[in-house]
């Protein structure tokens, strides 16, 4: 704001002289005897009410003679007069005071009422310019500003010029009040950054009004319209701060509820706080007394915040030049703190944001110690988060945002993203996020080659966005490049094909002879460290790499009662969300494996599954979550390996005597063996096409595109993306996430289980037919063995028809990837 100067000559107009002349002086002293006069005779009518004010105002001067009243310099200071006055003199009031001013001539009322103004403008009350009567210091809120009237009666020209000036003062108390608060450290970086830019302007102000009163003192010629036309673009620019004041000041008034989380009925941030060891009754009660001291408190507007307004607001007056050019300049100035934090965290990878201002919020308590105990993802996916929420995947975080300030509003403090940031506060996030990583390595953050840190940027410069573009590939380049160099994470991801997908299952074929005793036993008796030296052993022998990392862990319940259990509650493995069994037959199915699991405890095979140990970065891309996956996908292929060595024994089994010798005297018998026989090829047929299609038709095809997308990676965020989506498309496939497909398979594959645990049982049932037929008396028993034998074919043929039918709906609906597997089952089929 450049202050009007009125003693500057205009362009192009004679140089004035203000020197002077001896008429002038005469005039100007007999004026002021004048307006002397008049107060003389005021005070004497008043003589008789004030005496007592005055004698103890001499006597309090007498007695503090040495005081700095009694300088010279003081006495002559033009505030002294009016400060002492109102400090201590009763100001005439009613009638008398009127009629006072209003017998005087006009030019001495205006006069007078100019020497209030120059009070006035500065916030000091004058002797006929006074405040609201309704004004009150104690109860009304300073950043309101005090209001002023006119207090005695003027000529009609007179007041109408003076009641435009008066804002001026409204505005300028306010302002000032403001620019006081808000100068606390509670209030942030931005905001002590607005207050410097509009102390600035007040000092353009406060040079204008030492050129008013400079004028008012040596120029005849100044008058209230000339004071009018030197403050008129002012009281505009004024006006147009107060406004931006009074929103900003009101907006801290709202309920302090507004600052309360709404994470503290999340049931998500509790699982993830247990995941995390964060549960304990102690620290709850920690958490809670803290969020108790804080949750009364409201969130000062500051930070982003304070840019969205001021944000707005230009551009809700973004037709008036003046509201554009004073609001430009404060966001600009205002904005310099919160760039300064944007570019240290998107090219250092450190947050300095002492105050809570900037968009980015750290967890503390998430630490790198945290991974190394149990490595999840929540170092990437909490550590660092945006204060507003926002994720970039699907998933909305809500853990640590405040509500808004009124509903449908705006967020408060930092969690409130300016406008102009946006569309770039995910790359904000995720370039500060990278470096962050790498800084954790040990490995030291070097900065670009182009050398933007010495650029002055701004709020609404181009320049900003480019550099924060700039500062997020090269963070990407410099993680990308750690991840896949340096940290070895395609032959990571290979081994994990290896020991999870079973790409060279030589191993596990060795694993299941070895500890063929030990996986009889039940899940809760299996011993681990004999498991895991029986894997060792088995490894030793393969040219694998990582193969130290691998380790065997026994799972707390089966595969395909979590899967369903986890499907019909929430969907979450990836698949169709919401689609799951209803829930009474979900309940039914419950409680009958409950049943089960209280008769009949589950088998270590049943159980027995393997664990990858990674460390920091590569945990970030290989976390516990991306682990749990292949964990499924493993379990899933081992049970069917498990099963197509029971089928491929009872094969073997089969090839004995007693299922060799020609009865030709006992043609039921020679009926009996071949229906078991070919119910034993269907079931071997079934687990062999399934794994036949798991492997080559899904996790084959699927690898090598996962391998193409890793080739042309170009971002850390699209590698964790496409190595999620990799494993959640081989889950779909594998019939994995739809419960009624899950709900057919695992009812198959139980059957054949079950069928292959009766091979001793049909030999020696053949031996006892065998020994009945030479005999001629196995009528009765031929009648139980064909009943035995009938409930697992209709059972087989029942869920084989079923589980056809739901692949051949999902394959023409919604997964055309089924395709394959219907061609194979048809033919399982034909064979009944």
């Amino acid at each position: 704001m450049d202050p009007y100067t009125p003693l500057r000559a205009r362009p192009g107009g004679r140089k004035k002289n203000l020197g002077l002349s001896a008429k002038e002086y005469t005039k100007i002293t007999g004026t002021i005897a004048s307006v002397r006069r008049n107060r003389q005779l005021s005070d004497d009518i008043y003589e008789d009410e004030d005496v007592r004010v005055r004698s103890s105002r001499e006597n309090h001067v007498k007695s503090h003679e040495p005081s700095f009243i009694a300088e010279t310099s003081f006495v002559r200071a033009p505030l002294n007069s009016r400060v002492g006055s109102s400090a201590s003199i009763p100001k005439a009031k009613g009638k008398a005071k009127e009629d006072v001013l209003d017998s005087l001539p006009v030019d001495i009322q205006e006069a007078l009422i100019l020497e209030d103004l120059l009070y006035v403008l500065m916030g000091i009350e004058g002797t006929h310019i006074s405040y609201h009567p309704e004004y009150s210091p104690e109860d009304d809120d300073p950043l309101k500003g005090i209001n002023f009237v006119v207090s005695s009666p003027l000529d009609s020209s007179l007041r109408d010029l003076t009641e435009r000036i008066l804002p001026l003062g409204t505005y300028y108390t306010a302002i000032s009040s403001f620019v006081e608060s808000r100068s606390h450290l509670d209030f942030g970086l931005v905001n002590h950054a607005l207050c410097a830019a509009i102390r600035d302007m007040l000092k353009d102000y406060q040079t204008l009004l030492s050129q008013l009163e400079h004028a008012f003192n040596t120029s005849p010629q100044f008058s209230l319209q000339k004071l009018w036309f030197y403050v008129h673009p002012t009281v505009h620019t004024l006006s147009l701060i107060y406004q931006l004041i009074l929103e900003l000041a009101t907006t801290d008034d709202d309920d302090a509820s507004s600052s309360s989380s709404s994470s503290e009925s999340d049931p998500e941030q509790a699982a993830r706080d247990e995941a995390l060891g964060l549960g304990g009754a102690k620290l709850k009660a920690v958490l809670s007394d803290m969020k108790k001291s804080t949750s009364d408190a409201p969130i000062n507007v500051k930070g982003g915040e304070v840019l969205t307004v001021i944000y707005e607001r230009m551009q809700t007056m973004s037709g008036d030049p003046t509201a554009v050019k004073v609001y430009g300049t404060l966001l600009t100035a205002a904005g310099v703190p919160y760039v300064e934090m944007l570019r240290v965290w998107t090219t250092t990878g450190r947050l300095e944001d002492p105050y809570e201002e900037l968009c980015v919020k750290e967890s503390k308590f998430i630490s790198k110690g945290i991974l190394e105990v149990d490595y999840t993802d929540e170092y990437w996916e909490r550590r660092y988060t945006l204060r507003d929420g926002s994720t970039l995947s699907s998933k909305r975080q809500h853990a640590g945002v405040p509500l808004p300030r009124t509903p449908g509003g705006r967020l408060p403090g930092g969690a409130c993203v300016p406008p102009l940031l946006e569309g770039w506060k995910h790359k904000v996030l995720l370039a500060g996020k990278y470096l962050n990583v790498i800084r954790e390595c040990g490995i030291g953050v070097q900065a670009d080659q182009k050398d933007t840190t010495k650029e002055s940027l701004s709020m609404e410069d181009e320049k900003l966005y480019k550099f924060i573009e700039d500062a997020y590939t090269h963070a990407n380049r410099t993680l990308l490049r750690l991840l896949l160099q340096d940290q070895q994470l395609i032959p990571r991801l290979r081994s994990l094909k290896r020991y999870f997908f079973l790409s060279n299952s030589s191993f596990l074929t060795h694993l299941l002879d070895l500890s063929h005793a030990e996986l009889k036993k039940p899940a809760k008796g299996a011993s681990i460290v004999k498991l895991q030296s029986l894997l060792d052993l088995a490894l030793t022998g393969e040219d694998a790499a990582f193969r130290e990392d691998v380790r065997v862990t026994i799972a707390s319940s089966g595969l395909y009662e979590w899967l369903l259990k986890v499907i019909s509650v929430s969907g979450v493995i990836g698949g169709e969300e919401g689609e799951g069994l209803p829930d009474e037959e979900a309940k039914k199915d419950r409680d009958r494996e409950r049943e089960k699991d209280d008769k009949k405890p589950m088998l270590a095979i049943d159980a027995l599954t393997l664990d990858y140990n990674v460390k920091f970065p590569l945990s970030l891309v290989i976390s516990r979550k991306t682990i749990l996956r292949y964990q499924l996908l493993f379990r899933f292929l081992l049970h069917l390996k498990h099963v197509e060595q029971s089928l491929a024994s009872m094969w073997i089994e089969q090839k004995t005597t007693p299922w060799r010798r020609a009865v030709p005297n006992h043609p039921e018998f020679e009926q009996w063996r071949l229906r078991v026989a070919l119910l034993r090829a269907r079931m071997l047929a079934f687990v062999q096409q399934i794994l036949a299609f798991t492997t080559f038709e899904v996790l084959e095809p699927n690898w090598r595109a996962l391998e193409t997308k890793l080739a042309n990676v170009t971002t850390v965020d699209q590698l964790l993306r496409d190595h999620v989506d990799f494993l959640d498309t081989c889950l779909k496939e594998c019939m994995l996430t739809s419960a009624k497909l899950l709900r057919a398979y695992s009812r198959m594959i139980i059957t054949c289980s079950t069928f292959a645990l009766y091979t001793s049982s049909f030999t020696k049932s053949a031996n006892q037919a065998l020994a009945a037929a030479e005999g001629s008396d196995g009528d009765q028993a031929m009648n139980k063995r064909w009943e035995f034998l009938k409930k697992f074919e209709s059972n087989f043929n029942h869920w084989c028809k079923f589980h056809l039918d739901c692949v051949q709906y999902y394959a023409s609906s919604e997964n055309v990837s089924l395709l394959p597997l219907v061609v194979r089952l048809s033919g399982i089929k034909a064979m009944s």
